[in-house]
């Protein structure tokens, strides 16, 4: 069964620059509703595919010298500001 990873950026911006990103490192990232995005994980260990993923959106999120944050939380990569 193929699952996937939902990325939630804080703006449409954001998550339009995140998803050519993540398109340009080889994920087949789809947008989903405003600010959200899927990542379909075709391997049978979801977690591991998760973490994969998250480190492919901590590297896309410098590369965009961007103030934000991955973070993973039930099954969501949320890319929030910093916390002052």
């Amino acid at each position: 069964m193929s699952e996937s990873v939902h990325v939630e950026a804080a703006r449409i911006p954001d998550r339009d620059r995140l998803l050519e990103m993540l398109r340009d490192h080889g994920l087949t990232a789809e947008p989903e509703g405003e600010v959200d995005i899927r990542i379909p994980c075709d391997d049978g260990a979801a977690d591991g595919a998760c973490d994969e993923i998250l480190q492919h959106v901590e590297s896309v999120v410098f590369d965009l010298g961007a103030p934000f944050i991955p973070q993973k939380h039930e099954g969501v990569i949320y890319v929030r500001p910093p916390l002052a």
